[in-house]
């Protein structure tokens, strides 16, 4: 009897070991490498499509803009960049009833209406998904339907049925019965997505994988099956909330870190057409430890309130806490208020937060950041109507953020009367309604506020 092989392979990356190890040789994950049956790959399952490739001259490639077919749904095709590209697959991820099934429910019913959709469902019956589609009163008509989650009968159907769109939900429960690996495992997600995206690149139909997050929010399985991709989506927000936010995160046609902003329904998801009013709170009067930011998600401008609450520290070590901002250029910016504004906070528990659940990474929030911890600090309201951005150096400088002139048409638009900024991000020509501080040190923006 022949002996069973066997292999190890890393759940992080999908490296293969021949030995158990308790780190992986790959990524250097510890503790990831599982023991799997190692299957034989079947001769010929990725043979050339038509024939060799010639090598070409880069200067004779013809360069043509690929058409895009839009959703239907604006917020959706925001973040996808216009629509989608056929023959481009797109990755989308999530926490569990965060609402992806429900935003590729509603585009395929509106696509269906100009091209033929196929929606393939591996983790809920047809009965499931039709129950769900009457619950938001969607017309189904010309919409198909596959339960399925054997891959080749699944790459069958696509060939068959030649759907200009089709949704897989989710690439986590499908399997190929050529490996001998349980569904969801690494080799059975990476041989899925494999053979899938070379499908739509050959027949030019445009996939929509629906995948399963960890615990820590990143997407399960492989991360080369973000590679393979052409866009990858993240859902973000508390399901406990009934706003959503999708970003991209890699879009091979499209601007990275674009926002779409929706609202969860009993009719579904709604697109948002103002987001800025979602992040500002409505205070009845001026408080102290709020400033209004104004960010860039991708190539929209927001409006984002950040709160800050100074209070005494009651144990040895002061807390420093952030919601929805990087936590570790906190301590920073306290050391840089410390050693340029002589504003001591070594005694103080600071917190700050983003309002509305949003996730500000770029470093322009370093200003409006310092200038509500020292609201809170002082116990003394900003001057109402007052918006601000910049970045903060380490030497005290306010250094320019991108897409200044689109922060401040922004603010303008919702009624803001007074912009603290970067003196390089200073407009050549005014804009009404609105009053430009440019600063070029902390010590000069703290002075204004005296």
């Amino acid at each position: 009897m022949a002996k069973v092989r066997t292999s190890y392979v890393c759940s992080e990356c999908g490296g293969t070991s021949a030995k158990w190890l308790g780190k992986c040789p790959h990524c250097g994950s510890w503790n990831t490498l599982t023991e799997s049956l190692a299957a034989a790959a079947p001769p010929h399952r990725f043979a050339p499509l038509a024939g060799s490739t010639p090598v070409q001259d880069l200067s004779t490639v013809e360069a043509r803009e690929l058409p895009r077919q839009p959703t239907g749904i604006g917020e959706f095709d925001r973040v996808l960049g216009g629509g989608l590209v056929p023959g481009s697959v797109v990755l989308i991820g999530g926490d569990p009833g965060i609402g992806k099934s429900t935003l590729l429910l509603q585009a395929l019913v509106s696509l269906a209406r100009v091209v033929p959709v196929l929606y393939v469902t591996g983790e809920e019956s047809a009965e499931q998904v039709a129950l769900r589609a009457r619950r938001l009163d969607l017309p189904t008509e010309g919409t198909k339907l596959l339960a399925e989650i054997r891959l080749e009968a699944i790459m069958d159907a696509i060939t068959g049925q030649k759907p200009a769109v089709a949704v897989i939900d989710s690439i986590q429960t499908l399997y190929s019965g050529e490996l001998s690996a349980a569904p969801g495992s690494v080799s059975q997600v990476r041989e899925c997505a494999a053979q899938l995206t070379r499908l739509a690149k050959q027949t030019g139909i445009t996939l929509v994988f629906i995948g399963h997050v960890t615990k820590d929010g990143t997407l399960a399985g492989p991360r080369v099956l973000e590679h393979i991709v052409d866009t990858v989506l993240y859902f973000e927000g508390d399901t406990h909330s009934s706003y959503r936010l999708v970003r991209a995160f890699k879009n091979r046609f499209g601007a990275v870190n674009e926002l779409g902003v929706f609202a969860m329904t009993d009719r579904g998801l709604r697109g948002v057409n103002n987001p800025s009013a979602l992040f500002l709170s409505q205070h009845g009067q001026n408080v102290a430890g709020s400033c209004i930011m104004a960010t860039q998600e991708g190539t929209r401008p927001l409006l984002v309130e950040i709160q800050a609450l100074v209070d005494t520290a009651h144990v040895p070590n002061p807390r420093r806490l952030t919601v929805g901002l990087e936590s570790t250029r906190l301590a920073m910016l306290l050391a840089v208020l410390h050693r340029h504004a002589g504003v001591a906070t070594f005694d103080q528990d600071v917190f700050v937060n983003a309002v509305g659940g949003v996730k500000i990474t770029e470093p322009a929030a370093d200003l409006p950041v310092l200038l509500a911890i020292l609201s809170s600090l002082r116990d003394k309201p900003l001057p109402p109507g007052m918006v601000a951005f910049g970045e903060v150096g380490l030497a005290g400088e306010i250094r320019p953020a991108a897409r200044g002139q689109e922060r401040l048409k922004e603010a303008a638009k919702l009624g803001f009367s007074m912009a603290l900024i970067p003196k390089s991000n200073a407009p050549k020509q005014k804009i009404d309604g609105l009053e430009i501080v440019p600063v070029d040190r902390i010590e000069a923006a703290m002075e204004r506020l005296r």
